[in-house]
């Protein structure tokens, strides 16, 4: 990737799930990209299928590394866990939009780039808003199968000691408290949410609070019913964050977006986007798309996006200025949450 900035329009390359087991946020993604890509006319983007599949997705960033000058990753944590692999191989710099496990964001210092609250760190803003309360003391936290849940569950149980809470840990599947008096966050892939959620829901004595990963994307409200009360966390809602430095502001992008698919995008499509925005801003800085000159120029860059704030370790590339966001689901869907509320499920 040699292009040289101001030559031609700057080619931005992104292997994404339009298909398989993830193309529910790989689409979005790209829907969320087309809408940054409208207010440009200097670049051209190319996506490329990833098909969910690592292997696929390899093959797709090597092609699209011999003709694009930005390399963005895919959506989900196991397949941004590849990117970086396949961003070391070639000595080249990956710009993370989409996988937010901690071990994906610090394993290949200098050739990745994170947008995203690491996985650790998610469950903070649920577990800081039931230490304030005080009402409910104990919480269970679920993980899923994969790595990224268990990451969040472990960041949970981290934050939770320090703030005094009980926590119980279980596995997918596992009994769920009995008793009254408990709160539960889970975090897996949508599907293993969906199913804690409903079950948790269906107990003799349900959890007093209930806060899933899984709705803080609007299709949770089509997957379960009655999802009123329920807390969801994610990397960003519609209010969450300022008035951006750089790029296109959160009114024009819900404008756009809902232009195109008559909806409201969930986080996948605005950190897409704003991930966009801040690698093409290191272009210019840098003057340059050699690896190098882009990753000391993110490196020293303290901004903000629509997505919200961004600093990154200058050792690893692990985000540390943005924060995650706790929304709760209300009669018209998710509202971001701004300030202590008495947890009800």
């Amino acid at each position: 990737m040699t292009t040289p900035p101001g030559a031609a329009r700057l080619r931005i390359g992104a292997g994404l799930s339009l298909s398989g087991e993830h193309a529910r946020f790989g689409t979005q993604a790209l829907r969320g990209l087309e809408v940054w890509k409208s207010g440009d006319d200097g670049i051209e983007l190319v996506v490329e299928d990833d098909r969910s599949d690592p292997r696929t997705l390899e093959a797709t960033l090597r092609a699209l590394a011999k003709r694009c000058d930005v390399l963005l990753g895919p959506y989900s944590t196991r397949l941004a866990r590849h990117a970086g692999d396949v961003a070391a191989d070639l000595d080249l710099l990956i710009w993370n939009h989409g996988g937010s496990g901690d071990d994906v964001e610090a394993a290949h210092p200098g050739h990745v780039v994170s947008v995203l609250t690491p996985a650790g760190r998610y469950a903070e803003p649920f577990v800081r808003l039931l230490a304030g309360e005080g009402t409910l003391r104990h919480l269970c936290v679920v993980h899923g199968r994969g790595g990224f849940g268990r990451q969040v569950a472990a960041g949970a149980e981290l934050t939770a000691h320090r703030l005094g809470l009980h926590v119980v840990r279980l596995g997918p599947g596992a009994p769920l408290p009995a008793e009254a008096g408990w709160a539960l966050l889970c975090a897996g892939s949508f599907e293993e949410d969906v199913e804690t959620v409903r079950r948790a829901r269906a107990l003799p004595m349900p959890p007093g609070a209930v806060c899933s990963v899984a709705a803080g994307v609007r299709g949770f409200g089509e997957a379960v019913d009655e999802p009123h009360g329920v807390y969801g966390v994610g990397q960003w809602s519609p209010g969450s964050g300022s008035e951006p430095e750089l790029g296109i502001t959160e009114p024009d992008f819900l404008a756009g977006y809902r232009s195109r698919t008559g909806t409201l995008p969930d986080y996948p499509a605005v950190q897409a986007a704003a991930t966009a925005v801040i690698a093409t801003h290191c272009v210019r800085l840098a003057g340059a798309v050699t690896r190098d000159a882009l990753w000391q120029a993110a490196v020293e860059l303290e901004t903000t996006t629509l997505f919200g704030a961004f600093k990154i370790a200058p050792d690893t590339g692990t985000q540390l200025g943005h924060r995650a966001v706790l929304v709760r689901w209300g009669a018209d869907g998710p509202v971001a949450v701004r300030g202590r509320r008495r947890p009800e499920s």
